[in-house]
């Protein structure tokens, strides 16, 4: 049975995969295409609704990103947030101008709950406003059902043709009540029954890869990290010992981590799993060498990792199948699609024009990585596990300003452990979404027993997030930064200068590369 579906058309905007997410929590699935989707493609998946997101331009720019008109003409309910509402009322002989005065951050929001959408929202609610033209008059044939003092219509509908338009992001953290807002338009306007669960996804992706991979052999990727964790135990419920997972230790992961996860799924480990190592350190230094630009090592890291899995799939014979973890907001950072290429993830768009397998397997392609901690549990994967640091493929490579060297990844591993240790000592790793050292390339004078030192300043990370696809700073306690400081530049030789990053996500990323 075909699951239900809602598909968001993305304009351009920074919460567009939020949007999807929220929309799964609502239990209903959610996938993101570009504005620009062939229509055709879209009546093949027979979505429930459709969602226009939020986006930069101004809807009577030339240049202005547009769906075709006929998108209107599909009988398939449609909500437009943001830029997206400016476009409905564009297309459907509304009027958008530039506001007289522009609306940013949380707004007090005047609504007509006997709308649809609004049903038990309260008459007043905080809303996040971000724009700078606005909806001047509706369509002829729409009702205004939302309004602030400056914004005539914040929200807008024709409840007759199931078209309904918010000015507002429902999609964020900072609308009181936006979660309850998508939850009636998915199931209230577009019907759905919400028969999206992570114990059929699991279900359904098992078969699914059995059904594919017969009796071919497949080789995972396994890093030990969260996702190609799941992926390989979601593999071996699947295709059992015709699964071999293929372990990389490139000198880049952080320390000891090695042995820590020969330990969980090597011989002596939980999982009845074939499992390989390769210690290929001195391989991946030397492609590295002389390499600064971050870019340019996260593709050279993608590469020689699947020159080592072509390699010892030789050695095993006749590998038909490559799984690796490849999760959405990587999908989405790589740039496939219409997104602009922020960074290429090693198992995306760092992979090579050639790849000697029949296939590349992704099961966790389509989670966000709460989705992937939730799917983990489903298949028993112990809550230490599954709720292990992100860590990313191209490992300490990305965490290290400029070239890439044995002493300086000894440096970011030494520093890192220490950080890591203290932040757990103090308790306050449970509300962090990820936190790290990593190296940069300044270099400073310092002080030390009495004696000039030229050495490199090692940056902390620590940020809270729900999906990675945005996160803030995390404010750490003064008195573990300091202890941290005062360890990292007593134990880890080559540094004097500790620094903490203050910078959310948008505008950097959660990396530090």
């Amino acid at each position: 049975m075909q699951k239900e579906m809602v598909i968001v058309l993305d304009f351009g905007g920074q919460y567009n995969q939020l949007i999807a997410r929220r929309v799964r929590e609502c239990n209903v699935y959610c996938e993101v295409h570009p504005y620009n989707m062939d229509l055709e493609k879209i009546k093949a998946m027979n979505p429930k609704g459709i969602i226009f997101t939020g986006g930069p331009n101004s809807v009577y720019g030339d240049d202005s990103p547009r769906c075709v008109k006929e998108m209107f003409e599909l009988g398939v309910p449609v909500l437009g947030i943001c830029y997206g509402s400016q476009l409905m009322a564009y297309m459907l002989g509304g009027s958008v101008s530039t506001a007289p005065v522009s609306e940013y951050g949380k707004t007090e929001v005047t609504v007509d709950n006997s709308s649809l959408l609004f049903e038990g929202v309260s008459d007043k609610t905080i809303c996040w406003m971000s724009h700078t033209d606005y909806i001047d008059k509706a369509p002829a044939d729409f009702r205004i059902t939302a309004h602030t003092p400056v914004c005539p219509v914040a929200a807008m509908e024709n409840a007759e043709k199931n078209f309904y338009a918010v000015q507002f992001h429902p999609e964020v953290m900072h609308t009181a009540e936006g979660m309850k807002m998508l939850s009636n338009f998915v199931y209230k306007v577009c019907k759905c029954s919400g028969d999206w669960r992570m114990d059929s996804f699991v279900e359904t992706t098992i078969n699914q890869i059995r059904e594919k991979v017969g009796n071919g052999k497949v080789l995972c990727a396994l890093s030990g990290g969260v996702d190609s964790s799941v992926a390989a135990v979601l593999l071996a419920k699947a295709v059992g010992k015709q699964l071999t997972c293929v372990f990389v230790d490139h000198g880049l992961l952080r320390k000891n981590e090695g042995d820590e996860v020969e330990a969980v799924f090597g011989p002596n480990g939980p999982y009845s799993l074939n499992f390989i190592r390769v210690n290929a350190a001195d391989r991946f230094y030397a492609k590295l060498a002389g390499v600064t630009e971050p870019e340019a090592k996260r593709k050279i890291i993608g590469e020689e990792f699947i020159r080592v899995f072509e390699e010892e799939a030789k050695k095993i014979g006749a590998v038909d199948y490559l799984v690796q973890g490849t999760i959405y907001p990587d999908v989405i950072e790589s740039g496939l699609g219409k997104s602009a290429v922020i960074k290429s993830h090693h198992n995306v768009g760092g992979l090579p024009d050639y790849v000697d397998f029949k296939e590349i397997i992704e099961p966790l392609r389509l989670l966000f990585k709460d989705e992937v901690r939730r799917a983990g549990l489903e298949l028993g994967i112990p809550e230490y596990l599954v709720y292990r640091q992100p860590f990313p493929g191209p490992g300490l490579g990305i965490r290290i300003v400029g070239e890439v060297t044995a002493d300086k990844v000894r440096i970011v591993q030494e520093a890192d452990a220490i950080y890591r240790e203290e932040i757990a000592k103090a308790g306050v790793d449970k509300n962090l979404g990820q936190y790290f050292a990593a190296l940069t390339n300044m270099r400073s004078v310092g002080v030390m027993g009495d004696e000039r030192t030229y050495d490199y300043a090692v940056a902390l990370r620590a940020v809270t997030t729900s999906d990675f696809m945005t996160a803030e700073s995390a404010q750490l306690p003064w008195d573990v930064l300091s202890k941290v400081t005062t360890r990292i530049v007593n134990e880890v030789k080559g540094v004097n200068r500790v620094l903490y990053d203050c910078t959310g996500k948008p505008p950097a990323t959660i990396e530090f590369e």
